[in-house]
């Protein structure tokens, strides 16, 4: 932590000149604190220092061309939900970045994503404890009108430390169009990657390669309304422990993703394919946890924001998967018979997710797998949904939102539990969503949410069986908020848990400062932005959160 104090003290000249000078200083705040006590109807269990803390600090200085910034970050401890190496204060992420004419130099920590991520994304995501920050030195180069150049050598952050592994990465990327000077209604962009991993050979065992690298190329075709993405990338054999003991799969990974979407004024459809086979990319060989992963491979399935329909999330399978997804947009003009005064809008939704044919390569003996693009009978279902959502202004004071979605989990595959612990559950899932405007700065908005499931597949545990959700929200514009919660679990196989999670929270919001306070019992699951996923453990406690910016 040295050298951090000792780029504190740098930055410091900078900060203090600022004040006097024509440049900017930016920042944001965010304070969460969280009570534990034992409760052994939920399983939950208390902390032994009673309060558990998450913050940060961000500070930014801007002048001209010149940005320099660091984030002071303390975990004592941190929130049970957070993995436990997140433990101490320091500052952990620090960088300084300047732009001379077409060039722009990052030293310290960076983020940074080629393409859609296949082969390298360096990002943070607070809710899910990601941030596997870049500490090193990027350049970025414009030579040539519609050419853009990237190229970086760093170390990926794992909680207040960094990995072994030395990443080493180049992209660029070509505007075709803007490139040739070209007068076109068709625009075609061109990209390509590379990445490599350095991580010196321990194994005495194994002969194990001490550069890993991927590769990956990618296209994006634009005209009027539509817009094709596609991607493809490789990477080339990582070796990691099979499913035997005193083996290793040497496998080589691969994955594409494709997009198409139209898009006009009412209307809009979304078609997305990926395929992804053994391309687990990490910045250690030996450690797991998704703290050491530099790719990403989103999945094609809805984010839900509504409580029971992100009941059963699904986690994105990097060893291999096949998945589809198909979204429509419409909206129905205002003044017909379906449209109301105000107009209706629709929205279809379907996802599927399966396993490849056969398996991923690292289950077959051989370690060979033939790409298959379409799905077969041998395949096994990961995860499917099916939904439609219908959002409408009845009058000037009410509005709904209605959701009708049926979901297939397949708990044991994408909780990584033993097959046929949980097995398959199928649930239909309906929400209604009714806000109401009181009167001038006074609203109320009312959820009801019902989840029933079923077991399709016969399985040793007891299952949660079927849920149901009211939340009643009560805004007092622009400052106060309040907003309770009761989450019933009816349908537990076990009387003694179907028990209710009730939750109440309550805010105050002035300028950019936000204080809330709430109380309540969660229940222990799975928590997913963009198909990573974290295990949440069940608690009982207070919370409280307080945000700035400036």
């Amino acid at each position: 932590m040295i050298k951090h104090h000792i780029l504190v003290f740098l930055l410091l000249p900078f900060l203090i000149y600022s004040q006097n000078n024509s440049g900017e200083i930016h920042g944001d705040f965010n304070l969460s604190l969280q009570s534990y006590k034992d409760d052994a109807s939920i399983n939950a269990h208390g902390a032994d220092e009673v309060i558990l803390n998450n913050s940060y600090f961000n500070l930014i200085y801007t002048k001209g061309k010149f940005t320099a910034g660091l984030r002071y970050e303390s975990y004592l401890n941190a929130l049970a939900d957070y993995d436990p190496e997140f433990k101490g204060n320091g500052i952990p992420y620090r960088f300084a970045n300047y732009q001379l004419n077409e060039l722009e130099i990052t030293a310290g920590n960076f983020y940074e994503q080629f393409g859609s991520g296949l082969i390298l994304r360096s990002y943070e995501e607070k809710g899910l404890g990601i941030d596997n920050a870049m500490d090193g030195i990027r350049l970025k180069y414009t030579p040539f009108s519609g050419v853009s150049l990237k190229t970086f050598i760093g170390k990926s952050r794992t909680y207040f430390t960094y990995a072994d592994g030395i990443i080493r990465g180049l992209d660029g990327e070509v505007n075709i169009n803007d490139f040739l000077s070209l007068e076109n209604k068709i625009r075609f962009i061109l990209g390509g990657s590379f990445v490599s991993r350095y991580q010196q050979r321990t194994n005495p065992q194994f002969k194990l390669p001490q550069n890993v690298s991927a590769y990956a190329c990618r296209l994006n075709v634009i005209k009027g309304g539509w817009n094709y993405y596609g991607e493809y990338a490789y990477k080339i054999n990582d070796p990691k422990n099979s499913l035997q003991e005193n083996e290793m799969n040497y496998a080589n990974g691969n994955a594409c993703a494709n997009s198409i979407t139209y898009s006009k004024k009412g209307f809009g459809i979304n078609a997305e394919m990926h395929r992804t086979d053994n391309m687990t990319f990490k910045s250690d060989r030996d450690k797991d946890g998704k703290a050491y992963l530099i790719n990403y491979i989103p999945t094609l399935s809805k984010q839900h924001a509504y409580t029971l329909l992100a009941l059963n999330p699904c986690a994105t399978q990097t060893d291999g998967e096949y998945g589809v997804q198909f979204d429509i947009y419409y909206k129905i003009n205002k003044g017909s018979f379906f449209g109301g005064k105000y107009g209706t809008k629709l929205n279809f939704n379907y996802s599927k997710i399966n396993s490849l044919n056969n398996g991923p390569s690292f289950l077959n003996d051989n370690y060979e797998h033939t790409p298959i693009f379409i799905s077969s009978k041998n395949e096994e279902l990961y995860f499917k949904d099916i939904n439609i959502e219908i959002d409408r202004k009845i009058n000037k004071l009410i509005k709904i939102n209605a959701i009708l979605a049926n979901q297939t989990y397949n708990k044991d595959v994408l909780e990584g539990h033993t097959q046929g612990d949980f097995g398959v559950i199928n649930s239909t899932i309906a929400v209604l969503e009714i806000s109401y405007k009181i009167k001038e700065r006074h609203s109320i908005r009312i959820e009801l949410q019902e989840l029933l499931a079923e077991q399709l597949e016969h399985a040793e545990e007891n299952e949660e069986g079927s849920w149901s959700m009211a939340l009643v929200e009560y805004t007092i514009s622009p400052h106060w908020f309040f907003a309770f919660q009761d989450m019933y679990n009816w349908g537990n196989e076990d009387v003694e848990k179907q028990l209710h999670y009730l939750n109440f929270n309550c805010g105050f919001i002035k300028g950019a400062n936000r204080f809330s306070i709430g109380y309540g019992k969660k229940r222990e699951g799975i928590f997913c932005v963009g198909g990573v996923c974290k295990l949440v453990p069940s608690s009982n406690g207070f919370s409280l959160n307080i945000s700035s910016s400036f």
